[in-house]
């Protein structure tokens, strides 16, 4: 039986809002570059790591990551049940522009106006 491809409505204006909604979110980028640093992640980990987000906001970034193909979930059925995040390949290939993003603001914002850097960690 031959099925007809899903008619899928765009969901982006172009490739710049694509990625841009991406990685858009108060703590998407942070949450990025500390699986970049780490590898996996567990949840609380990471809550710990980003200090300020809340257990309902990070949950939520975590499934838009993970919708966007950007991370994977990986629920672990053990007599301590735990769930742990990493990188999916797609998620990588974003860390290079994220890095240069970064380095972008260290060379042209001024640091009083920066509240935590990434770059450094």
């Amino acid at each position: 039986m031959v099925t007809e491809p899903e008619n899928k409505q765009p969901r982006y204006r172009n490739e710049f809002d694509a990625t841009m909604q991406m990685i858009r979110g108060k703590w998407k980028i942070m949450i990025l570059f500390e699986l970049a640093e780490t590898h996996v992640s567990r949840f609380a980990d990471l809550q710990h790591h980003i200090q300020a987000v809340s257990h309902k906001t990070l949950a939520s970034q975590l499934k838009e990551l993970e919708r966007d193909e950007l991370i994977k979930r990986h629920d672990f059925e053990t007599a301590q049940p735990h769930v742990e995040y990493e990188l999916t390949d797609k998620g990588t290939s974003l860390i290079p522009i994220l890095d240069a993003i970064c380095t972008w603001g260290d060379q042209h914002v001024d640091p009083a106006l920066i509240e935590r850097s990434l770059c450094d960690e």
